[in-house]
């Protein structure tokens, strides 16, 4: 089971790339939701307000991602989709990379936009910290307190996050693990009757 993916650590700086007169900053930004773009877009076209394009291309989730590319302007498919390619190069998700064009007086031809993007793009990935996470399932082990130093070297041995603990009668265990590694743990905290594993999605 496929339980990992590559995202940005934090946003890049802009990187620049020229031809022939045009000037292309390149800018990448980790995403936690779609609402962030509209915010990054408008600081950016603040910051170059004297520019011609802010185009761009996002793509967000994990097991079925959204994208979206938007060329602003540019010929279409010159500029969104380049840039979008490179984030599919970079085998990236939950991103989105920006492209702010001043244009230097000379039209660049499709051919011209296309590869002027997509460098701009390939720039600020490059320039971006890339990180591989793990997509995690939530879950909780109830066990008495006898087994509670057996549940607790599971937790040790399969790299399980400790989300809260609650303590009563019983101690439950709010909890998250690898996708991958779940099956594995539900049939382990199984042979530590009277402890249960519930899942909580």
């Amino acid at each position: 089971m496929e339980d990992q993916y590559k995202t940005l650590k934090a946003p890049s700086e802009p990187q620049l790339f020229k031809d022939r007169g045009s000037k292309f900053f390149g800018y990448a930004f980790p995403l936690s939701s779609v609402d962030e773009v509209s915010g990054h877009l408008e600081a950016l076209k603040k910051e170059h307000h004297t520019a011609r394009h802010w185009c761009y291309a996002y793509q967000i989730g994990k097991t079925k991602p959204q994208y979206r590319a938007n060329d602003d302007g540019e010929p279409a498919n010159s500029a969104g989709a380049p840039i979008y390619g490179q984030i599919q190069a970079f085998e990236l998700t939950d991103v989105l990379v920006v492209v702010v064009r001043y244009f230097g007086g000379t039209k660049l031809g499709v051919g011209g936009l296309i590869n002027a993007y997509r460098t701009g793009a390939k720039l600020a990935l490059e320039a971006s910290p890339i990180e591989t996470r793990y997509i995690e399932t939530p879950f909780v082990i109830k066990t008495p307190y006898s087994l509670l130093g057996r549940v607790m070297r599971l937790i040790d041995e399969e790299d399980i996050t400790i989300v809260r603990q609650d303590s009563a009668q019983d101690v439950s265990l709010h909890l998250r693990v690898r996708a991958s590694r779940l099956e594995r743990v539900k049939n382990a905290v199984e042979k530590l009757y009277p402890a249960q594993f519930i899942p909580t999605n």
